[in-house]
């Protein structure tokens, strides 16, 4: 990991490649709402390039494949530009491209559905309970 990373170090220089550090970028193309959960992420080894989880201070450039661990779902991202400052979510498709395999689309949407659900269930008011309470009464 050491050598590939001197060497990838190295070469984007010679290539005067725009580079950022991961965190920033990962709150720049909104991946995370604020830089210290970027930061946060990158520490507790959510956030992995070639298999490898890095630290918040790892450059990044263009061509790479970012995977992001969050919320029980992996997420691939391939970075196609370097955003100079954060971006608007209406542009976020110039700088990235969404790689996530279908599957893990799919466990989104049944975990959405399951909180939706979650949410439906609810402690009645006291309105309804004393409806309830006149109904099993009478």
């Amino acid at each position: 990991m050491a050598q590939d990373t001197i060497f990838l170090y190295f070469w984007t220089k010679k290539l005067n490649l725009k580079q950022v550090r991961i965190d920033k970028f990962l709150w720049h193309s909104r991946i995370y709402k604020s830089r210290s959960k970027a930061i946060e992420a990158c520490r507790k080894k959510q956030i992995k390039i070639n298999k490898n989880p890095v630290k918040p201070s790892f450059e990044v450039h263009q061509n790479m494949i970012i995977v992001v661990n969050k919320k029980q779902i992996v997420y691939e991202y391939k970075i196609l530009d370097i955003p100079s400052k954060r971006i608007s979510p209406k542009i976020v498709y110039l700088y990235l491209e969404q790689i996530t395999s279908q599957i893990q689309m799919e466990k989104n949407e049944i975990l959405i559905s399951n909180k939706k659900l979650l949410n439906q269930i609810k402690k009645p008011t006291k309105k309804e309970r004393r409806d309830l309470n006149n109904f099993l009464n009478e």
